[in-house]
């Protein structure tokens, strides 16, 4: 009888709508923008579909945005916007990479150019980094994962231009740096990516973040992402032109907390644990704090802080609760000191949202858009919601601080994903049920992208 009150007390504490005040929907940021370029449509088996935009990325030493898609073409932008060129495709034949991009989660998931990329002389020269999953699973794997299934695996690769100015890759075949073996088809790759803010000589210059998912199904059922054995549920840091790696292709930081610690079942190449599926990086430029948007299982999003060595506490902790497949507890809500909690989170039960998945993070600590100035940008990617915080004022979790943006089109407000549908129509297509929102910042500006319309949006004053 005890044991059946404590379970009922324990099921008591527990619900499936952690934040039941909705993100307030009418106090909105209306922002200006402007279609900035449009990315052409991929050919694919039964005719074309929209390019499936990943991410955009910034080159200012040859003043160009990179931008990846699933499917394997990366393109270059022109900074003003006009001039779009097919830089490589990770697909190609040549290549021999073989990128799988079936389902909505798989294909190329980023990429990154080395901070000296423009640099002649110096050993990142013409270097950048792609992210993918590919079909290819007979090479031996330098992360396994303990799920007795085998569905592909996810590769880092880099690249050597020989000319870093070129209009399109004019190097050889790729190097891979590491291959993870992925037991499931979701919650592959993240964001591969280099710090910003990092200066040569510094600590942090040419050290590559990578992000790791926990490998799929759900809830972790392997336990890895707390298991500091497993480079799944991860923030990898490595030195991409290093060589101390077990694999000999790639260095591991000294500085990494736990590449000194003199325990051979944890992995040097950890920055920071415990998250499900981390899918975008990003640094305050202000005051160098570092930010993870991690997609949640089934009831809670968030944004949380990453310093070395964090806990960000999944599968223990979705969020602010623990963890539970239907239900979260809410008896002792950010009760473990020794955790890293959320500043940002929202539910999957908000009105506004629909199979909730966050996306972003950029602090936006320009000064063109004043409406935006000092704010931690983000959004939901199946939605096309925009969301942001006060980046000076950092919330300690919960979606009350919420507030809502959205585009001014010739003075009426809309969605990203109204937007999306005026512009499908326009195309002559379906119009699209979801948006797949994307955000980037390059040479200032912030821009917003999406899987179903190949278009990139850029806000302006």
């Amino acid at each position: 009888m005890a044991a059946m009150l404590a379970a009922s007390s324990a099921f008591a504490q527990g619900t499936s709508d952690p934040f039941p005040t909705p993100i307030n929907s009418t106090d909105v940021t209306a922002v200006n923008f402007a279609e900035f370029a449009v990315i052409p449509d991929a050919t694919i088996a039964t005719g074309t579909e929209a390019p499936r935009m990943m991410t955009l990325v910034d080159e200012p030493g040859t003043r160009r945005i990179f931008v990846s898609t699933m499917r394997g073409p990366v393109f270059s932008v022109s900074y003003d916007g006009k001039t779009v060129k097919e830089y490589v495709d990770v697909n190609a034949e040549a290549w021999k990479v073989g990128v799988q991009s079936q389902g909505s989660e798989r294909g190329v998931q980023s990429l990154a150019f080395h901070p000296q990329f423009a640099q002649r002389g110096t050993p990142g020269y013409g270097k950048f980094y792609t992210y993918t999953d590919t079909p290819n699973t007979t090479p031996r794997a330098d992360f396994t994962h303990p799920a007795t299934s085998h569905t592909h695996d996810t590769v880092l690769l880099e690249w050597t231009a020989k000319d870093a100015s070129a209009a399109t890759y004019d190097g050889a075949a790729p190097r891979e740096i590491f291959r993870a073996a992925q037991p499931y088809p979701n919650h592959n790759g993240g964001q591969a990516t280099f710090n910003p803010l990092a200066r040569a000589g510094g600590a942090d210059f040419g050290l590559l973040y990578v992000g790791l998912a926990d490998g799929g199904s759900g809830g972790d059922p392997q336990n890895v992402s707390q298991n500091l054995a497993s480079a799944f549920g991860k923030i990898l840091r490595i030195d991409p032109l290093g060589k101390n790696s077990a694999n000999g292709q790639y260095g591991i930081p000294a500085s990494n907390p736990f590449a000194a610690d003199g325990k051979d079942d944890t992995l040097g190449e950890i920055y920071a644990y415990g998250v499900r599926n981390p899918q975008r990086l990003s640094w305050d430029a202000k005051n160098g704090n570092m930010f993870v948007a991690d997609i949640g299982q089934n009831l809670v999003e968030e944004i949380s802080p990453v310093t070395a060595g964090a806990n960000l506490g999944w599968n223990i902790w979705e969020g602010s609760f623990t963890y539970g497949a239907r239900e979260v507890g809410t008896a002792n809500q950010r009760g473990d000191a020794k955790m890293t909690y959320p500043i940002v989170e929202f539910d999957h039960a908000d009105p506004l949202l629909r199979r909730p998945a966050i996306t972003g993070v950029y602090v936006y600590r320009q000064t063109a858009v004043k409406a935006l100035a000092n704010k931690l940008v983000f959004g939901d990617n199946p939605s096309g919601e925009v969301f942001y915080v006060d980046a000076d004022n950092l919330p300690k979790g919960g979606q009350d601080p919420i507030r809502r943006i959205l585009f001014n089109d010739k003075g009426t407000n809309k969605t990203l994903l109204e937007l999306i549908k005026e512009k499908n129509t326009a195309q002559g297509k379906t119009p699209a049920v979801r948006a797949d929102l994307r955000l980037g910042i390059a040479n200032g500006q912030l821009f917003v992208m999406n899987k179903r319309d190949g278009v990139i949006r850029a806000i302006v004053p």
